[in-house]
């Protein structure tokens, strides 16, 4: 591809993605397809010759864009994946012409000056102070892995890199935890079975009594208590842990605080809902996920650690064909040495460029404007009578369960995920459906810029009315 067919198909790509969204919203927002159907449009071999341009560009209009899910639609209220701000689509693009590996120093000099001043502006937010630091990760899920990591080598006195495992620890955290938990412990050798799941109260937050017990029965029973993982804004109802007698628990037991903020940390931005986050400070390490509230394209994560020392005593490895020509000048900062990753894509560009387009202020109020919208949701359907929520939402995700008709349990379980079911084929809206204390709920969650108020209540007239049909209400 010579430069001029580069700049003609780029051209192409930008008003084609231009054109996607301008008219998202009178699109399905979820394609009627079969997987099969997808595979056979798919089924080809290995291509040996090349096709031009132009024509990569026209299959991609004919098979890849009328099947995706269209996140950028208003309606789209699902798994906490939000549209990507414009600009943080364009940093994407720039990030990939310009293919720095900013895990080496020398394969991304500016590049590695904006991800860290990237991280510090979150570190900041955090209100973490300047000893502070971390990486971008690929999600919540990299980031909890790391913090978990960090606990496990702190707790063991910074053996556990080096011997593993070698006395049987044990982490905690709450039934509403993230899967990416279960699967850090398994990860870094605590295992599964030494996942301690603490049921939460009548609010959805961990319960500190049953926490405080058994770590005393863990203790008793000679195992060591490493790590503490709090909520910041659970997947389900948005739900903070008490982020202060958390800390407390963990100094007087000695115990790493992780703080998994991947969804609420968005509310570090709100102008009224930050002291939801009251503590957060305060916890060891903290996971973000700038590719969730922050309205970054994905991918883009982030662990945060309050001693960014941590990470380079957890992480600290210099192999001798990586080592810089100048590093003895220690003025070079190379991200493999302080974090799991090597090779490492730009991430912070999108997230910088962001923030300097629309402001913090901006994203916040897209925050908020969530938040309200959950909350009229909320309103509309508990004053309804229809339906009663989890609790009130006190971020932007809503759990709503129908209480009309006769229905025994089974039923009405099954008529949630008819109802979501027939939404997803409507192509008007998507949400998902949950278990929160072995009753099944609607999950919606309105993590969108381009949602607005009448979304809400066309939503909450379709819910009526769907549900009223399945259960005879």
């Amino acid at each position: 591809m010579d430069i001029k067919e580069f700049r003609e198909s780029g051209h192409t790509l930008v008003d084609l993605i231009g054109d996607y969204l301008d008219n998202v919203e009178s699109r399905p927002l979820f394609p009627t397809v079969e997987p099969r159907t997808l595979e056979t449009l798919f089924d080809e071999p290995l291509p040996t010759g090349p096709t031009s341009a132009e024509r990569v560009i026209a299959e991609l209009k004919e098979k890849l864009l009328p099947y995706t899910t269209a996140v950028n639609h208003p309606g789209y209220m699902g798994l906490i994946t939000p549209p990507p701000s414009p600009v943080g689509i364009l940093g994407d693009l720039l990030a990939s012409a310009l293919n720095q590996n900013i895990g080496v120093y020398s394969i991304g000099p500016s590049a590695v000056a904006m991800e860290r001043r990237t991280v510090r502006w979150l570190t900041d937010l955090v209100g973490y102070d300047q000893k502070a630091g971390g990486n971008l990760t690929s999600g919540g899920t990299m980031a909890n892995f790391i913090g978990l990591k960090l606990g496990r080598d702190w707790a063991s006195g910074q053996k556990a890199q080096h011997e593993g495992v070698t006395h049987p620890m044990t982490a905690y955290v709450s039934e509403e935890r993230h899967v990416s938990v279960d699967k850090a412990a398994d990860a870094v050798g605590l295992g599964r079975t030494h996942l301690r799941i603490i049921p939460t109260d009548d609010n959805f937050q961990i319960r500190l009594d049953v926490l405080q017990e058994q770590i005393r029965t863990d203790r008793a029973a000679g195992l060591l208590p490493a790590c503490l993982v709090g909520a910041g804004g659970s997947t389900n109802t948005g739900v903070v842990d008490d982020l202060a007698a958390l800390r407390k628990i963990a100094d007087r037991e000695n115990m790493w605080l992780h703080v998994d903020a991947a969804y609420g940390g968005g509310v570090l931005l709100s102008k009224t809902r930050r002291p939801q986050l009251t503590g957060l400070e305060a916890a060891d390490s903290v996971t973000l996920d700038p590719h969730k509230w922050f309205f970054a394209p994905l991918d883009a994560g982030a662990i945060l650690v309050k001693d960014s020392a941590q990470l380079t005593r957890s992480f600290g490895m210099q192999p001798s064909y990586l080592t810089d020509q100048t590093e003895e000048k220690g003025e070079r900062y190379s991200y493999f040495v302080h974090g799991f990753e090597q090779s490492r894509r730009f991430r912070g560009l999108k997230v910088w460029m962001s923030f300097k387009r629309y402001g913090a202020d901006q994203i916040g109020r897209w925050v908020d404007q969530n938040c309200e919208q959950a909350e009229r949701l909320w309103r509309l359907a508990t004053e309804s009578g229809e339906f009663v929520a989890a609790r009130k939402p006190p971020m932007s995700s809503v759990c709503l369960r129908y209480t009309g008709g006769r229905l025994e349990e089974p039923e009405r379980a099954k008529l949630h995920h008819q109802v979501a079911e027939r939404a997803e084929a409507q192509g008007r809206f998507w949400f998902a459906t949950t278990l929160l204390k072995g009753r099944t709920y609607f999950r919606i969650n309105p993590v969108n810029f381009r949602t607005r108020a009448e979304h809400m209540d066309e939503l909450c007239a379709y819910l009526l009315k769907e549900c009223r049909a399945l259960g005879g209400g």
